[in-house]
């Protein structure tokens, strides 16, 4: 599989997994609003899946993934199994307890997860609950990244792209479920979350021995693999994770403002999400156990190839997507959720909210880039010294934008830092001798930027010429906003295409190209 193609592969499957999302976010937002009900569950929700981005398909991804192709790439298929199944055994044994801790330790955990709650008693009680109910997803899904980190490395990208599909399924069944039957959705969802963790492993235990590897339950060693592992997560927790950890601030600062501000973080950052995931995620993905596979066998002109191929893919996209979301949120967060409990206000929170967040987004998927250029060189202390400040930073810049800007301070807090923490990764891999791009990086980059500027003012105009229909039947405002979603990308293509940011014909050839660069050994 190409490299382009992995990307289009990780890139696809994430964006019918964000449809899927939306869906399940439509329904949220009509059944549960932004409300203390809602706040609680998102809150919920928030803890495993922080832990989850942090450690489970951070940390652990980012060094399990390059110890494990370079096992396979100098020991062969069966030396790699066994080393996944040192660590699965590690996993298990350290991750049951701490969840079977957490859930006993919630009522304090809150505390220090929403300080904000404490002063409405059956709101806090409700997060405690609900968070019990969603913790043990945790478990499962750590399982999930480690088999996917190891279908990931044989270039089988699709079941663990594909696992958050059935995530996002099953709690879309539990809403209409909740509402068919008259029952409490928020009760309802929190039990349905640890439901979907056990799906998506199934799934990927399947896939796994569809690739002929079942990992067999060992007996726990602290082998030499093991530990070089767990010296290696220890910092990538904190250097894969300053999103996560940006997030999780976020969440306590918004906790101390009124009811509902965490609900327009929410929905914001899930619409920022897409270009995340779609982009920064999928090229990450398919980067890392590309360049580790290069760095292993010393191939420098193969690794300066894909560092700079994943740049400019991260620009052609992550810009527009960027430029789209700053100046169409109110429009897209209109069409997208206002119904039911969620009304024009809630719809003018949010927008706000994603706007401020999507400042940040290019700088996101640079970042995701930049820190597979660590981690392929099985350095995860770098990045550590870059996330510490970024986060301080945004902590800093959070609490000073709060009390002026309330919700959108906390956004547009960690929208600036990402620019920070791109700026100094980049840096520091060029003070290393390691960041090296080709000229064709440097032509066409500012000619993406200028064709982004150009969609800018195009969005402008078409937004203002399609008002009228923004706002009326639901039916109308649909096609109103697919329409003016239709124009941005061309408009951009078209100009890109024509000043040479891009050549469009280039992207079928990528698909199909092997993964080898010209000349490369």
């Amino acid at each position: 599989m190409s490299f382009a193609h992995a990307i289009a592969t990780v890139g696809g499957l994430t964006m019918l997994s964000r449809v899927a999302g939306f869906a399940r976010d439509i329904l949220t937002a009509a059944i549960l609003g932004a409300g203390p009900v809602a706040d609680a569950f998102f809150v919920a929700l928030k803890l495993p899946n922080f832990f989850r981005r942090l450690f489970a398909e951070g940390a652990f991804t980012v060094s399990f993934v390059p110890l494990f192709s370079a096992e396979l790439q100098r020991n062969g298929r069966r030396a790699a199994q066994g080393f996944a199944e040192e660590a699965l055994a590690v996993m298990v044994t350290v991750l049951l307890p701490f969840v079977i801790a957490m859930v006993a330790a919630m009522p304090w955990l809150m505390h220090a997860l929403a300080p904000g709650f404490a002063d409405e008693p059956a709101k806090f009680a409700l997060a405690v609950d609900f968070a019990r109910m969603t913790f043990p997803y945790l478990l499962l899904v750590s399982l999930v990244a480690l088999l996917g980190g190891v279908l990931n490395s044989l270039d089988r990208f699709g079941p663990f792209a594909a696992a958050p599909i059935a995530f996002n399924l099953t709690l879309i069944a539990a809403l209409l479920v909740a509402r068919e039957a008259g029952m409490p959705a928020g009760l309802v969802m929190s039990q349905a979350v640890t439901v979907a963790g056990v799906v998506q492993l199934v799934w990927l235990a399947a896939s796994c021995r569809a690739a002929g590897i079942g990992l067999r339950l060992r007996l726990p060693r602290l082998t030499p693999g093991v530990k070089k592992l767990m010296v290696l997560m220890v910092p990538g927790a904190i250097g894969t994770g300053v999103m996560q950890i940006n997030l999780f601030i976020n969440i306590v600062l918004a906790s101390l403002l009124p009811s509902g501000a965490v609900s327009f973080l929410y929905y914001a950052d899930r619409l920022n999400q897409l270009p995340l995931g779609v982009i920064g995620i999928a090229i990450g993905t398919a980067l890392l156990p590309v360049l580790s596979r290069h760095v292993a066998g010393g191939d420098h002109g193969a690794v300066r190839h894909f560092l700079s191929r994943a740049l400019e893919f991260s620009l052609m996209l992550g810009l527009p997507a960027a430029v789209a979301l700053l100046i169409t949120a109110h429009p897209i967060i209109h069409v997208l959720f206002e119904r039911g409990a969620f009304g024009p206000d809630e719809t003018s929170a949010t927008a706000q909210a994603l706007a401020a967040y999507a400042i940040g987004i290019p700088a996101f998927v640079i970042v995701k880039v930049l820190s597979a250029a660590f981690f392929a060189r099985q350095d995860t202390g770098t990045p550590v010294r870059v996330a510490i400040a970024v986060t301080l930073t945004n902590a800093a810049l959070g609490l000073a934008l709060i009390q002026p800007l309330g919700h959108v301070g906390i956004a547009l807090a960690t929208g600036v830092t990402a620019w920070m923490n791109a700026v100094l990764l980049g840096w520091l891999l060029h003070r290393q001798g390691n960041f090296q791009i080709d000229d064709r990086l440097r032509r066409r980059a500012p000619r993406l930027l200028a064709a982004g500027l150009v969609m800018g003012v195009a969005l402008q105009a078409a937004s203002w010429l399609l008002a009228p229909w923004l706002d009326g039947p639901m039916l109308i405002r649909t096609t109103a906003l697919t329409a003016l979603v239709g124009i941005g990308a061309i408009v951009y293509f078209a100009v890109a295409h024509g000043i040479g940011g891009v050549r469009l014909g280039e992207i079928g050839i990528l698909l199909k190209r092997a993964p080898e660069p010209p000349g490369a050994a």
